[in-house]
Formats: structure tokens, C-alpha cells, sequence
């Protein structure tokens, strides 16, 4: 551990092992549990996520799915006082998974919402609020798609105590949002931000300056320890970090002409399902449904 750490916890050490000698276990307790996690916190810049993480569950109930044809990230969220949830980019092939989920925590779904209008699968929120009454579906107004909660930068989802704060960050799509946690341990990059690599720009409105201005002024932005959470991962990867992103993604830490140049001889194929997926995506997820 570096001096400067140990010169900032060396008070806080001793103030707990003073409770512990007064036979105050409880608090003495609780105080190594704190000293842990704010270690850990000063550590996240070498050794990545893993506190954050621990850090992060203890607020919130958190769950992180996953379907395996679009290798797509779906995230649940809810407050354990109220039991209000909100579940990011649910899969139309997984929505009985979820709803189970969902109905074996006693959870009551308020929001579905996604991160933008995807191209590689169908969204899961028009068959949820079917199936789950009362859940009302989410989404960017810049998408261009139907959902009862248009979002603008700014805005806030509410579950219970918590929220997640919306952040434009075009450049995939028009429609692309981060969404944030209130406390900012938190946020769900859609396919702006990807563990090391972003999203596409070859179609659907795709910009490589817009993208690379979203993600360094509005990602980029949030604090090192922040864990980012995207809508896809390619590699078996789960979860990064802002500081992470910053230092090793191969393509955003360029310059703005280097990432324009990379992302323009990507050769990628065309998303196998978009001519369904953008479609049916356009109207929440209920074409042919």
C-alpha cells in the first residue's frame, strides 16, 4: 500500500481498535467493514472492479442476465425497501426468464426500458408489460420508436430510494442513453460504451465524432471507480470501469482522427437480424408478437 494511503487510514485504524479495546464489537465491526471497502476504493485504479461491485450490491438488488444468440446484457435493478425494479434492455426470447426472476424476488417491475433502438435482437418491454401489469416501457425520444416514457438528457428513473440518471450519448444511434446510478457506482453504456471496444457507427444514424464526444464527455466524465455495464459483450467480459476504459480501450483512447479512421475500416457483416429486429424495436417490441 502506497504512503499516502497509509497516512489516511492510519486514524481511522486507530479510532477502531480503540471501540474494539472499549468492548464495542458492533461498531468495531462495522468499522472494518468500512476500512475494507474504502481501501479497496483507493485501490480501484490498480487492480479494477471487484469492490465496487461488493460496494454497489449492498444498496441495491442487482442482477446481471444474459442471452446468448446477441450475447446481450440484461440488467435488473430494484430497491429492496419497496421492491420497485427497473429492468435495462430485456431480450424478447427471455422475457419468461426474467419475469420469473423477477416474481421469485417479489419484486414489482415499474420501468423497462432500453438503451437505445437495437438492430440484433427484438425488445422484450412490449411482451413485459403484458405480462407484468403495470410496467410501463422506456426510451430515448430521439430513437424514433414508441415507448410510455420518452426520455431526454437529464431525466431520472425512479425505483423506490434509487434512481438512474439519463445521459445522451449518440454516435450507435441517435437514441443512445447511459444510464447512471444516483450515487454514480454505476452505469449502463448501451453500445456507445463496450469493454474495450464501442459500438458500431456504419448505420442507424451511426456518427464516429458523435460517438467519441458522447463517450469522453459524458462517460469518460464520471468518476475511475465507476463500474460500466454494456448492453453486449463479444468475450466473456462482464463488467469494466471508467478508469479501465481510459487506459486500455484500443480504440478510444486515440485521437479523434485515429478512432474516426478505425471505426471507417471495421469490415463488420450486417447484423443478421436488423431488417426484424429495428422494425418490430420501433414499436416496443410488439410486431408479430
Amino acid at each position: 500500500m502506497n504512503s499516502a494511503v497509509l497516512k489516511g487510514l492510519k486514524p481511522a485504524v486507530a479510532y477502531v481498535l480503540r471501540l474494539r479495546a472499549a468492548g464495542d464489537s458492533r461498531k468495531a465491526l462495522d468499522g472494518f467493514t468500512q476500512l475494507y471497502r474504502g481501501w479497496n476504493l483507493q485501490k480501484v485504479g490498480e487492480r479494477g472492479y471487484s469492490a465496487r461491485m461488493e460496494h454497489a450490491g449492498g444498496g441495491v438488488i442487482f442482477r446481471q442476465l444474459f442471452e446468448p444468440v446477441s450475447c446481450t446484457y440484461t440488467y435488473l435493478l430494484a430497491d429492496p425497501g419497496s421492491k420497485e425494479a427497473v429492468l435495462i434492455d430485456p431480450v424478447l426470447e427471455t422475457v419468461d426468464r426474467d419475469v420469473k426472476l423477477i416474481d421469485e424476488l417479489g419484486l414489482k417491475l415499474k420501468v423497462a426500458v432500453n438503451t437505445h433502438c437495437h438492430a440484433d435482437h427484438i425488445t422484450g418491454t412490449g411482451l413485459l408489460k403484458k405480462k407484468l401489469y403495470g410496467t410501463k416501457s422506456a426510451i430515448s425520444r430521439h430513437s424514433g420508436a414508441k415507448a410510455d416514457i420518452m426520455l431526454s438528457d437529464g431525466d431520472s428513473i425512479t425505483f423506490g430510494k434509487h434512481c438512474l440518471n439519463v445521459r445522451n450519448t449518440p454516435g450507435h444511434t441517435d437514441g443512445c442513453v447511459t444510464l447512471v446510478t444516483g450515487d454514480q457506482s454505476m452505469a449502463f453504456t448501451g453500445d456507445a460504451l463496450l469493454i474495450r471496444g464501442c459500438g458500431r457507427t456504419d448505420f442507424q444514424q451511426g456518427c464516429s465524432k458523435t460517438l467519441y464526444n458522447s463517450v469522453h464527455t459524458q462517460i469518460f466524465s464520471l468518476p475511475g471507480h465507476c463500474l460500466i455495464y454494456p448492453a453486449h459483450d463479444y468475450k466473456g467480459q462482464t463488467v469494466s470501469t471508467v478508469y479501465e476504459e481510459k487506459k486500455f480501450n484500443p480504440r478510444l483512447t486515440k485521437s479523434l482522427e485515429e478512432f474516426v479512421k478505425i471505426m471507417a475500416n471495421l469490415n463488420l457483416p450486417k447484423p443478421a437480424k436488423i431488417d426484424v429486429a429495428v422494425p418490430a424495436n420501433l414499436v416496443c417490441g410488439l410486431h408479430d408478437v
